[in-house]
């Protein structure tokens, strides 16, 4: 039920840092939509956020543009202006259809298990740092919920109970706990300052990077297991 999960309230699940996502979902003139046709773009800067990254990213027929903040919520409004200006020359002339606005988990709650209920996606705050990255893991996280549930109720022949629930809490942890540490790492590292930022890009220019970034990003868990190019890496 939501990133202000009533579930979670009612279970004592804990609270959360959380970021303010701010998104104007906008239809631009057709010579300019075909420019975002097989492109999706990121803006980082101070401009655009202190601590995350601005976006355009094509919506069939619009383009949503957006940015997103933990340290700096009261300021959303300077920063989507930020973004409205990095890409003035592609959005010019762009119809509003909407705006949105919603929380996002920063990272997992302290407890995701009380009794006989159980958190699943943005309510447990299955979100990615760096990335932002959500649907995946609210849609994963609530088909192995439901795997272990089927599993310990034993054919239907019996109820299940808080230790049964934590089964699936494991099993979720262990397969993509490393991925939440990692990305965590690479928020802090990488999105304090305008010249860290600057690394980050300089870094994604290579094509070790590309790979690691898009197979992690495809599989949802941490690839990347060349010693040389990790090595490489350490050097830059």
């Amino acid at each position: 039920d939501g990133a202000n999960s009533r579930v979670a309230k009612e279970i004592e699940a804990g609270d959360y840092e959380y970021a303010i996502a701010f998104q104007e979902r906008m239809r631009i003139p057709e010579n300019k939509m075909e420019y975002y046709k097989e492109r999706a773009e990121m803006y980082v800067g101070e401009d655009v956020s202190p601590d995350f990254y601005a976006w355009v990213f094509p919506k069939c027929d619009h383009v949503a543009v957006g940015t997103g903040t933990v340290v700096d919520k009261k300021g959303i409004q300077m920063y989507q202006q930020g973004i409205r200006d990095r890409a003035r020359n592609r959005i010019d002339g762009g119809e509003i259809l909407r705006v949105e606005a919603h929380p996002i988990p920063e990272h997992p709650r302290p407890w995701r298990v009380k009794g006989r209920a159980t958190l699943i996606g943005d309510a447990a705050g299955y979100v990615t740092k760096c990335s932002g990255e959500g649907i995946y893991f609210a849609a994963k996280s609530g088909r192995m919920c439901a795997q272990s549930i089927i599993e310990r109720t034993e054919g239907g022949t019996r109820q299940v109970d808080e230790r049964d629930l934590y089964d699936y809490i494991n099993k979720f942890d262990a397969k993509y706990g490393p991925t939440y540490i990692v990305l965590d790492a690479l928020q802090k590292l990488f999105y304090t300052s305008d010249a860290a930022r600057e690394s980050f890009v300089d870094l994604c220019e290579e094509r070790y990077v590309q790979q690691v970034t898009f197979d992690s990003y495809l599989y949802k868990t941490v690839q990347g297991n060349n010693p040389v190019g990790d090595v490489a890496l350490l050097g830059k």
